[in-house]
């Protein structure tokens, strides 16, 4: 292992197991992080169960790491071992009958609060103007700060992850744009469903138009010089959106995903259909979202101090 093969067990977890781009972006960073403990100590064998420990102390004190990322190291790296070691190189996996303690806090998701998403939609500009009395009327252009607003609200009804979005392409659109066909975490597929009139009149427009102009292989979402619109970017755009508005803490796409799916849970949606939506393949995922709805509970039920306003009346 003195020369750790990330291109050729990266091409195995691509290919094999079907993993995302991000997540193999993520596999590669966590297997740099080892190459730099390597060359720090100057370990040039195969890595013995006394160097994992080692590693894992480098990651939490020098490197300071949260514990979520150590966790993630180590069990990239422990799957990169395992791989190896099922190639036939004789070398055995330095995690065999290791005791590692990885716990991880659990935090609960931080949804953006009602109050916020109204304040977020309101200065979103529609695509697809409406006045009462008048006749819709569809825009010859669209501009970067409508799509802003289109992503944000899609991914509030939908759950998407950003870089399932920013995988889309226009053949991923079905239902004349009531539908979206999803690729998500260990290549799963899903569908779904885009709601609100309003929403689907702006989105139908928007698909239409990158039917248009690129035709259904194109990326459905591009930045201003035609290229795949990346979840760097957006998320740019979400901090520019958040500083003029004065929001605190600033928006992110994932933020919006634990939106949705609390709304969900709240507006009384079976939980197993809030899984189906979010692509989670346990349902024990989906589930820490009943507790974030409990935590609004309790604050609602705060809030209105019934007693005393009985008290006082």
């Amino acid at each position: 292992m003195n020369n750790i093969r990330i291109d050729e067990f990266e091409g195995y977890c691509r290919e094999q197991l079907g993993l995302s781009q991000h997540s193999l972006r993520a596999y590669r960073q966590d297997l740099l992080a080892f190459v730099n403990f390597k060359h720090k100590v100057q370990l040039k064998d195969h890595p013995s169960a006394n160097d994992v420990i080692d590693f894992q102390k480098y990651l939490r004190e020098e490197q300071q790491a949260s514990p979520a990322t150590i966790r993630r190291r180590l069990v990239t790296l422990r799957s990169y071992c395992s791989w190896l070691e099922d190639k036939g190189t004789g070398c055995a996996s330095p995690f065999e009958g290791l005791r590692l303690d990885m716990k991880v806090p659990k935090r609960l998701p931080r949804p953006v609060d009602r109050p916020t998403l109204g304040v977020v939609f309101r200065s979103a500009q529609h695509i697809v103007q409406s006045n009462p009395g008048e006749e819709r009327s569809v825009p010859h252009e669209i501009t970067a700060t409508q799509i802003t607003g289109l992503i944000a609200r899609l991914l509030i009804v939908t759950g998407l992850r950003i870089s399932e979005l920013t995988s889309l392409r226009v053949r991923d659109v079905a239902g004349a744009a009531t539908q979206i066909r999803v690729r998500g975490k260990g290549n799963r597929e899903r569908t779904v469903y885009v709601a609100n009139d309003h929403l689907q009149a702006d989105f139908r427009r928007f698909w239409e138009f990158r039917c248009d102009i690129g035709g259904s292989q194109a990326w459905l979402f591009t930045n201003s010089k035609g290229h795949r619109l990346t979840a760097q970017a957006f998320r740019k755009r979400l901090r520019t959106l958040s500083k003029s508005l004065r929001i605190e803490p600033h928006l992110t796409p994932h933020r919006f995903r634990h939106s949705a799916a609390t709304l969900l849970i709240e507006e009384g949606v079976d939980i197993r259909l809030v899984q189906r939506l979010l692509g989670h393949a346990s349902i024990a995922t989906t589930e820490i979202y009943t507790r974030v709805s409990d935590n609004s509970l309790s604050s609602a039920i705060t809030a209105a101090d019934t007693l005393s306003k009985v008290e006082n009346s």
